[in-house]
């Protein structure tokens, strides 16, 4: 069946979790108040970013056709992890807790694509917000594989 590519739905999707990524930068807002640290601007910039984006990509979908094919299937798994990361990482380069973009870049995408590896030779040195995002992206990495398991694979024909 030939059809045309539903971008917009890529877009609606995004946005959504956009939305969902920064109530997690939100929340790191808590752990940076409860051990009385200055990140919280970090986290407050960079969640306030995610809604702006995530709301335009919203906007841009509007009107999208609801359903999904491999090829969106394919290019949705793959945008979402590099454009998680690439808000994700904002925190660590703002403060300048990982200075480099690059690597602040690597260390958030292996977090979210649960590589496990890191950058870091002194991960204690972080503070506990910046801890506690590190953690929060490997954690949602972990679900991510989770959803993906259950919620994608069936449309590639997999059980």
């Amino acid at each position: 069946m030939n059809r045309d590519f539903n971008i917009k739905l890529i877009y609606r999707l995004l946005g959504s979790l956009l939305l969902i990524e920064s109530i997690f930068l939100f929340s790191t807002i808590i752990i940076s108040f409860i051990f009385n640290e200055n990140d919280w601007s970090y986290f407050l910039l960079t969640g306030l970013i995610c809604v702006a984006v995530g709301f335009l990509a919203i906007w841009g979908g509007r009107n999208a056709l609801d359903t999904i094919g491999k090829r969106e299937g394919s290019l949705f798994v793959t945008l979402i992890w590099v454009v998680f990361s690439l808000f994700g990482l904002l925190p660590f380069w703002l403060s300048n807790s990982i200075p480099s973009f690059t690597d602040a870049f690597f260390e958030t995408i292996s977090g979210f694509t649960t590589t496990g590896a890191t950058i870091l030779t002194d991960i204690e040195s972080l503070s506990y917000s910046m801890l506690f995002w590190r953690s929060l992206t490997q954690w949602i990495g972990g679900l991510g594989i989770i959803v993906i398991s259950l919620a994608l694979l069936p449309i590639f024909g997999f059980s």
